[in-house]
């Protein structure tokens, strides 16, 4: 199981980059390509190249989790590249206890598994939970990926 180049890009592109730190819809700093940590600090800013390789790393170790975490599962490098970027964006923690990495154990071909990408479309908005249409753009590509 191995990343595709198609959604290294993706996730590039769904991410969007950010040279200079600040406060995702969650309230986290954030810098690049989503990259948090205790190394983002209020004001920095970094340069492109720093953003790329800030990115490779954060998607290097998000892979590794993933493998971890769908072990014994053989699944497509689509299948696998779909869940990291799942977990790039939701957390390593959250695919690990979620009802889609179930239905992947049991059946990687599950038709339901859409369903299940498709249920992290939502987010806190003044207090209420509510689908973002860019989640759900996002999840509907993922699983559109995953069943390549």
């Amino acid at each position: 199981m191995k990343l595709t180049q198609q959604i290294r890009s993706k996730i590039m592109q769904w991410e969007g980059c950010r040279l200079t730190a600040y406060k995702c819809p969650a309230g986290v700093l954030t810098i690049g390509y989503g990259h948090t940590g205790p190394d983002v600090t209020e004001g920095l800013t970094i340069s492109p190249a720093h953003a790329v390789a800030l990115f490779n790393a954060d998607l290097d170790r998000f892979a590794r989790q993933v493998a971890r975490i769908v072990a014994p599962a053989q699944l497509s490098d689509n299948q696998f590249s779909a869940l990291v970027s799942f977990a790039y964006n939701c957390g390593a923690g959250a695919l690990s206890k979620s009802a889609l990495l179930k239905r992947v154990k049991a059946n990687p071909a599950d038709p339901e598994i859409r369903a299940e990408f498709l249920k992290y479309s939502k987010a806190v908005v003044r207090g209420s939970r509510q689908v973002l249409p860019g989640l759900l753009r996002r999840r509907t590509e993922e699983a559109d990926i995953y069943f390549m």
